[in-house]
């Protein structure tokens, strides 16, 4: 696919150099971590671009350049906050376009695609013709549709577990009810059978009683006693 043939995460991070100041450290501090951000010693450049904002809190060469070697440091968070705050204090469209292109990239790094697809809007907006922008913007949109794709079959299987589960417990539920129905089938059998029982040993002992006392009322018959020859 055309999209992996060029990271578009990286591409179209620019470095602005700064321009005359007034203040000559500041000058210098900038130029200094624009020197470093070139040998890609971003964490020293960081620390000379706060440096510049902190004398300049208003420059915008400061923030944008803190933006890009926050950026290389993986603080993508961090480095959205800068671009925006170079967007607040520039003037010229064609700074900001691609102060908001570089939030789409730190946006789109976190796979944040959504809210990256309205910062590649917004810097097309202000340069309608960058094809940087245009391509990230289609990317961003291929990896948002397969994100969203993602999370709806997240959503329907995580659906499908609860309704599997609860049929699960449901089926527990009646074969624990099923349990205790042939449980109090069979005392109650038990019970019948030991009724039962101790009613026939009750007749019995009825019929018992009965002969006895009719041996007891019938008149005795005496034996004869035999002949002699």
């Amino acid at each position: 696919m055309r999209y992996e043939a060029r990271p578009w995460m990286i591409v179209g991070l620019m470095l602005l150099w700064a321009g005359p100041s007034p203040a000559q450290s500041v000058r210098s501090l900038v130029n200094g971590g624009n020197g470093l951000y070139q040998e890609k010693k971003y964490g020293d450049a960081e620390v000379n671009y706060r440096k510049a904002l902190e004398k300049e809190p208003a420059l915008v060469q400061g923030h944008f350049n803190l933006g890009n070697s926050l950026y290389k440091q993986g603080k993508y968070d961090e480095s959205s906050k800068e671009y925006v705050n170079a967007i607040q204090k520039a003037e010229g469209k064609e700074t900001k376009a691609k102060a908001y292109y570089n939030i789409g990239n730190s946006l789109a790094q976190s796979q944040n695609y959504q809210d990256a697809v309205k910062s590649y809007v917004e810097s097309l907006k202000l340069m309608p013709e960058d094809q940087e922008t245009k391509y990230n913007l289609s990317y961003a949109l291929a990896k948002l549709r397969q994100q969203q794709q993602q999370n709806q079959n997240k959503q329907n299987q995580n659906k499908q577990d609860k309704n599997d589960q609860r049929q699960q417990q449901q089926n527990q539920q009646q074969k624990q009810q099923q349990q205790k129905q042939e449980q109090q089938q069979q005392q109650q059998e038990r019970k019948m059978s030991r009724a039962e029982a101790e009613r026939i040993l009750d007749v019995l002992k009825n019929n018992e009683r009965e002969v006895q006392k009719k041996l007891r009322t019938r008149p005795s018959v005496r034996v004869k006693a035999e002949k002699d020859w």
